[in-house]
């Protein structure tokens, strides 16, 4: 997806037309991101996914080859790309509304194809291209050995097939409070959550970190302390770093606390993807956690 990005003293209210600080475009999309989060640190990264024939659909190509994504199984349709319109307050809160145009026609049969060829060991999905898809790319990843992350986003309610081929789901915590039916996440929440998902559960909690739910207990993980600038794609650095984790062998514990640190940097920038930490920062955050 291409990110159009406008930060301004507040949000309007209805009919209302207010003046902007300033626009930035950028690229994004929940998948994008979190590929291009994982690459940073060093995984093998596919994209598998439609793009339109529109302006939009090469400027993604090359964005996700520059950053060492492989785009082997990204399609290209008639049609529009995915674009997401974001507003940006002076603290950092967004608002995002997202059009997903070409997102929509990638079809089962591509997505298990790349899954068949590529035989990863994580494979992650998000709610930007139809349920369907994603639950017969996670039945063909778990058939070959690969753990399945499912971030519910944007919130939606999970397919019964999707959930039952979803090793992980990772939501945050308006998606938790929206899609469960809660409304702080709670310790009796989250553990009420799990049991009915019968899932690993990781929520993320903004600047008050994450929780885990493993068996009867709720581990908390605080984040770092910083000055937002801007929150936008935060939760995918998470994302994208915790898949890398679990793929390079790192326990739960680890894996969060390395999404956490990948998080928090973004949010100290302007942007999406340019806001994630550069190699070298990466590099820094594995040595500082001793990986």
């Amino acid at each position: 997806m291409i990110d159009l990005v406008a930060y301004a003293a507040r949000i309007p209210g209805p009919g209302e037309t207010l003046v902007g600080d300033r626009f930035q475009m950028g690229f994004g999309g929940k998948g994008a991101n979190q590929a291009v989060m994982a690459r940073i640190l060093g995984a093998d990264v596919w994209m598998v996914n439609c793009v339109g024939d529109d302006v939009y659909g090469p400027m993604t190509l090359e964005n996700l080859r520059d950053r060492g994504v492989d785009t082997t199984f990204v399609h290209e349709v008639p049609g529009s790309s995915g674009v997401a319109l974001i507003w940006v307050e002076p603290d950092g809160t967004n608002r995002i509304i997202i059009i997903p145009g070409a997102n929509h026609s990638l079809t089962s049969d591509q997505a298990v194809e790349a899954i068949g060829a590529i035989s990863p060991d994580v494979v992650l999905g998000q709610f930007e291209i139809p349920q369907a898809v994603t639950t017969a790319a996670f039945e063909a990843a778990r058939s070959h050995g690969a753990v399945t992350i499912l971030n519910p986003a944007p919130a939606a309610v999970i397919e019964t097939d999707l959930l039952g081929e979803s090793d992980w789901v990772v939501p945050n915590e308006v998606e938790f409070a929206l899609m469960f039916g809660h409304g702080e996440p709670t310790e009796n929440a989250l553990l009420d959550v799990a049991t009915r998902l019968d899932r690993r559960l990781l929520v993320t909690l903004g600047s008050a970190g994450s929780a885990l739910v493993e068996g009867s207990q709720v581990y908390r993980f605080a984040a770092p302390r910083v000055i937002a600038v801007d929150t936008t794609g935060a939760g995918d650095a998470f994302v994208g770093a915790f898949a890398y984790a679990l793929g390079a062998g790192l326990d739960e514990h680890d894996a969060i606390r390395l999404a956490s640190l990948c998080a928090v940097q973004s949010v100290t920038r302007p942007g999406t993807q340019s806001s994630f930490p550069s190699p070298s920062e990466a590099s820094a955050l594995l040595a500082g956690l001793g990986i």
